[in-house]
Order: C-alpha cells, then structure tokens, then sequence
C-alpha cells in the first residue's frame, strides 16, 4: 500500500507552484481592479479557516486542512475570475497530489475550494463551511489597492469604510457572528448590495456547522433566525476569531 505524506500547510507555502499560482491571481485581479486576493488574504482565510474549525470541536487534521485549503482557495483567479472556486478545486488537487498528499484528503481540500463561491457552492461539511465563512468574511480597509482607489466604486468604497471586523464563535448562544464596524465612507446598504448572497451563504454555512450566522454592523443586528439545536461543548462561551 502506497504510503502518502502529511501534507501541511508549511509544504503549501513553500511549493513553488503554489507561489506562481498566488502571484500570478494577485496580479491578474490587480490589473482588473479588484480588491487584494494575495498573500495577505489568503493568509487570513488560511488562520481564520483553521480557528473556526478548532472552535467548532474538529480534529488537529481536519483543522491543517482547513489551513491548506484557506491558502489555497483563490488559486483558480490565476486562470480566470469567472467559475475560479471550481477551477481551483481542479488547480489544487493537482498540487496537492504532486506534493504527495493522500489523494483522500486532496480531494477534500478540492471539494471545498470548488464550492466556496456564492454562483455555484454548497457547504457539503464542515471544511467547506469553515471555509466560505472565513473567504466571507474578510472585507477591510487593508484589502483596498492605493494605486487604483476610486471613490465611485462600491466594493472601494465599502472595503475602504470597514475600520474592523471579526469572527465570534458564541457557544453559549450556539451563533457565529461576524461584527463589521464601518465609518461613514459608505454605508451598511452599500454593503448589503454587494455581499447579500454571500452572507446568506454565511448563514447556510453555519448552519452546516450547527450554528446560527449573525451580521452585525455598527452595532446593529442585520439578520435573524431561529437557532439550531446543538450540543453545548466544553471551554469558553465565546471565543474571537483572530488569525493574529
């Protein structure tokens, strides 16, 4: 029987070809006029993935393999904007198995960059569901290109208005909660004209993971649904997700 490495996120970053994949998806939605999709975004989904499994009581492998497939989860932009979460389930299997990874777990990590997008994703387990509430969440000033801000356009001017955000796992209550705090740079209703679906995909997400999806925005609770019924783990009620 064919014995396979333990693939860790370590291996990830240092593999040349996941580097030429972020560098060239960095590059590519820089010269189209998005937002930052490079190291430091997926630095942030890679923790942030990782810490919202940790909480939600996965084990010590799932939860390296929420950090793979948080640095890894953009990779189909190298090829296009258009269909890259299912691009880049195929992109990173590839890169995966090469690295020597169990094809089992390659797969995994695939299914979950293939469906971490609002067009065509589905949250099938808890990795995927980890891993669109992270991708989702990461809205900031930070992710703002200087060289080409533009005041009239949305996603700018809404990126440019959030001062913080963050991820709160509330056992107690059985919620994930993602607080945005926004100056008057824009407004919550810009917001939600440009991350309506994907927040309702946050709130399907973590129902997957048996918890109720909060936005909350300047202090303001924007959704509401009746909470699932979950078993009460041991540890704090509530734990910050920070990736710092």
């Amino acid at each position: 029987m064919k014995e396979y490495r333990r693939i860790t996120v370590n291996d990830v970053r240092d593999s040349d070809e996941v580097r030429a994949l972020i560098d060239m998806q960095s590059r590519y939605l820089e010269t189209l006029g998005y937002t930052e999709h490079g190291v430091r975004h997926v630095s942030y989904v890679s923790k942030t993935t990782a810490n919202i499994l940790r909480e939600t009581g996965a084990d010590a492998r799932l939860i390296e393999l929420g950090e793979i497939a948080g640095w890894l989860h953009d990779v189909g932009n190298s090829l296009s904007r258009a269909y890259h979460g299912l691009t880049g389930g195929t992109l990173a299997y590839g890169v995966l198995v090469r690295l020597g990874m169990d094809p089992d777990e390659a797969a995994h990590i695939s299914n979950a960059i293939s469906n971490h997008e609002e067009e065509t994703g589905v949250a099938g387990d808890a990795l995927s569901a980890a891993l669109i509430l992270a991708d989702k969440s990461d809205a900031h000033r930070s992710r703002i290109n200087k060289k080409n801000y533009d005041e009239f356009d949305i996603h700018d001017r809404v990126n440019m208005s959030i001062k913080k955000n963050y991820l709160v796992v509330d056992r107690a209550k059985n919620v994930i909660r993602l607080v945005i705090i926004m100056d008057s740079t824009s407004a919550p209703m810009e917001y939600l004209q440009i991350y309506l679906a994907r927040m309702v995909m946050c709130e399907k997400a973590a129902t997957r993971l048996g918890y109720t999806f909060e936005l909350v925005i300047n202090g303001v609770l924007i959704n509401h649904h009746k909470r699932p019924r979950r078993k009460m783990t041991l540890g704090s009620d509530e734990n910050l997700l920070s990736p710092d």
